[in-house]
Formats: C-alpha cells, sequence, structure tokens
C-alpha cells in the first residue's frame, strides 16, 4: 500500500492494487467541505487519475457521513459593505472555476470513480456523489439537497447530474422540497447503484474496485467517455467515437492478451498498453 501525501490530514488518500481511496476525513464536521480540503481533494483527483498505478478511485467519508456540502459556519455573505465584498462577476468567475476543476473533474475523469457512502451526502457532497460513475451506499446513508434550507439554488453541477439520473421531475422534487431520502429510496429512484450493510460497505466498494482494476483500462476509458458523451451526443458521432477506440485498442498488448487468455481458457492479465 501506498500513502499519498495530500498536505493535510483533512483528505486522506492511499493506493493498494490498483485501487485509490480518497477520505473527507473531518468527522467531526460530518466531512463538510472546507477551504483545506477541498483544494487538495482537487488536487489528489489529478494525481490519482495520472497514475498508472491507478485504475479505479473510490471517494468516502471518515466517520459516519460522506459530506454534509459546504461548511455553513463559514459562510455570511452578508458580511461587509459592497465595496469591502468581491464583485458578482469575480465571485461567479470564481465558483465556475471550483465547481470545474471539482465536479466537471470528477465526471470527466478517464479512472473509473466509486463513491462510498457511509451516511449524509448532502449540498455539494451530493453533488460530488453524482459525479462519480457509482454509488454504494450504506443502510444508514441517505441523501438531502439542503440548498433551499439555506436560500441557494444549488452549485457543483447537481442539478445536471440529478436530473439525468432520475428526471426532471423527481429532480425538481428533490430540491424544492429537500426532502432526506433514505438508501433504500435512494436506489428505487436510482440514485444508489447499490444498498449494503453498514459495516459491509467499505468491503463492498473495495471489491468492486478490484474488479475494475483488473480489467482492461485503456477500453474501460474509452467506454466511460462514450456514455458520458452519450447524453449530449447524436448517435452518428457515437459511432464514429466507437469505431475510432475500437480501432486504436485492437493495437493494444491488453486486446492481444485477452484474445490469448480466452484461447488459454484462462483469467486476463491487463497491463494498460
Amino acid at each position: 500500500m501506498t500513502v499519498i501525501e495530500t498536505g493535510t490530514d483533512e483528505l486522506l488518500c492511499e493506493i493498494d492494487d490498483g485501487v485509490a481511496t480518497i477520505t473527507l476525513n473531518r468527522p467531526d464536521k460530518r466531512n463538510a467541505l472546507s477551504d483545506v480540503l477541498t483544494p487538495a481533494l482537487r488536487e489528489t483527483l489529478l494525481i490519482t487519475d495520472r497514475d498508472e498505478a491507478v485504475r479505479c478511485i473510490v471517494i468516502t467519508g471518515a466517520g459516519r457521513a460522506f459530506c454534509a456540502g459546504g461548511d455553513i459556519s463559514g459562510m455570511g455573505g452578508g458580511a461587509g459593505t459592497p465595496t469591502q465584498r468581491q464583485s458578482q462577476e469575480s465571485a461567479i468567475r470564481e465558483l465556475t472555476h471550483r465547481e470545474e476543476t471539482l465536479t466537471l473533474r470528477l465526471h470527466e475523469l478517464s479512472t473509473p470513480t466509486i463513491a462510498a457512502v457511509p451516511g449524509p451526502a448532502a449540498g455539494a457532497g451530493f453533488s460530488i456523489a453524482l459525479a462519480c460513475d457509482f454509488r454504494i451506499g450504506a443502510e444508514s446513508a441517505f441523501i438531502k439537497s439542503a440548498f433551499a434550507n439555506i436560500g441557494l439554488p444549488g452549485d457543483y453541477g447537481g442539478s445536471w447530474l440529478l436530473t439525468r439520473l432520475i428526471g426532471p421531475a423527481k429532480a425538481k422534487a428533490l430540491y424544492f422540497l429537500s426532502p432526506r431520502v433514505d438508501a433504500a429510496e435512494c436506489l428505487a429512484l436510482g440514485i444508489f447503484d447499490e444498498v449494503v450493510a453498514d459495516d459491509a460497505l467499505q468491503a463492498r466498494a473495495r471489491a468492486m474496485a478490484a474488479k475494475i482494476a483488473a480489467g482492461p483500462p485503456i477500453a474501460i476509458a474509452y467506454m466511460k467517455s462514450h456514455i458520458n458523451a452519450a447524453a449530449h451526443s447524436d448517435l452518428r458521432s457515437c459511432l464514429a467515437s466507437e469505431a475510432d477506440h475500437t480501432i486504436r485498442c485492437m493495437d493494444t498488448n491488453d486486446h492481444r492478451e485477452a484474445v490469448k487468455a480466452f484461447m488459454e481458457k484462462r483469467p486476463p492479465q491487463f497491463n494498460g498498453r
């Protein structure tokens, strides 16, 4: 196992057998985002995605929460005079940049991602979970959009990501009314892909990540890009992309190894080449 230095105890990262586990580590604050944790998370996502040894990323939270979103105790946009406050235009640019370098980055990583949700995922924390490729929830987990409760419309792409999963009517209900949605309902809605016992969450996420990590990383990265693009591309464009990437994969050692392993009736050993 390799421990990755994140620059802060608020974010932990370790790599073991192809799986990077990133842990939001502010359990006393239900792993709420902070000006220390969030930049570290952005940088760690880049580091792990670029590491050829990493073939799947698991994001989870320490203790009994996934992420409570922004730290409300640090909010207070009404403080200060207009000349002291940041201009709206500047603030919009800054927030857009923060969003693009977190949830957009997470959504577009070539490496597959799994959110292991041990407890509440709320606000921007919910958006982070939605930006992952898969979400496995513990029985005690729940989600809450939470934005309406603090007079905000929502950020970090949650509205777009949630609408893709459950459709506009349900997404509006979860945003306008901000109900607490338990794990069983999350599974029924398709927000969670699996729900497991609380004490089985990390093992199940690890097992799923290990299976993905054992697959052909080049082909899986292309699969992810195809499926992400399918939401906004036409069929002709998707066919062209599939044809391009299929031919490229045919020239890889992984494809040759897969064919050889099939003929020899053994599991393939992929090396990402």
